[in-house]
């Protein structure tokens, strides 16, 4: 078992979404899923790294054609136990020859580029997911931020002098990531990049969560209402620029070009 399994087979990813500072992730990105979905209402999803299918089982509820791969066996298990019409298999990003090129209206990676810590691999990632999705079908990959983890585990929890010293942080605040590290985070400009070398067309780049993980105990400390306004705060600001490299994920919505 390697240390990613180890380490969602003791996560609750079922329960993340749903506390609140996860859910303003869910309710943004679900938002963005159905503004750029075709209106044909049985579009062909497929969601890669699907966790427990928080994603997969509510788009299939709404009647679309929705496919799941998830790595992790446990998390792949609790999926299917939701006994949803979601057609979910064992796989990952980096190989999806169980799929033929051209398929999906629309291909979801949610999770595979927190764990993929080589820029090849993650473009790796990226081109097969562009392979599987149809001409002018759109493509949304969410990414864990380099500045969120610099500001939370170098700073608020003190570990940025040890960092330095393990070469874990870079003289300009990068960290440096890799296996035993479990998360890969990364900047405005590697995502940048990817999308690039990929040849896809970014249609928005979005902050998934904005500042709510950094207000975890404060949004739980919130009445109903004014979470509600955080929330409509949220969904008002997380397309603005000034602020999507400091949120904890961001989702970039690009479109496989035509032709």
């Amino acid at each position: 078992m390697t240390e990613l399994e180890q380490y969602y087979n003791k996560f609750s990813e079922e329960k993340r979404l749903t506390r609140r500072h996860g859910n303003v992730e869910y309710v943004t990105s679900m938002k963005y899923i159905h503004q750029y979905l075709p209106e044909n209402p049985q579009a062909k999803i497929l969601d890669v790294g699907a966790g427990t299918g928080r994603y997969s089982v509510q788009l299939a509820s709404e009647g679309y054609d929705v496919t799941a791969v998830e790595l992790v066996k446990y998390n792949l298990g609790i999926l299917k136990s939701k006994k949803s019409s979601v057609k979910a298999y064992q796989g990952n990003a980096l190989n999806l020859s169980r799929f033929s090129d051209n398929t999906f209206d629309m291909t979801l990676v949610f999770g595979p580029m927190y764990h993929l810590y080589d820029f090849s691999d993650k473009l790796k990632a990226l081109c097969e997911a562009k392979r599987v999705t149809k001409q002018g079908g759109m493509i949304l990959v969410a990414y864990c931020m380099n500045e969120f983890s610099v500001i939370t585990h170098a700073f608020k929890e003190n570990y940025a002098k040890e960092s330095m010293e393990k070469g874990k942080l870079t003289e300009d605040f990068q960290t440096v990531t890799d296996k035993e590290d479990l998360y890969s985070y990364v900047r405005i400009e590697e995502i940048n990049r990817l999308y690039q070398e990929a040849g896809l067309e970014r249609k928005q780049i979005i902050a998934a969560d904005g500042p709510a993980n950094y207000l975890r105990p404060v949004l739980n400390a919130m009445d109903d209402e004014t979470y509600e306004l955080f929330i409509r705060y949220h969904l008002a600001t997380c397309e603005r620029q000034d602020l999507i490299g400091a949120s904890a994920h961001t989702v970039d919505i690009l479109c496989k070009k035509e032709g």
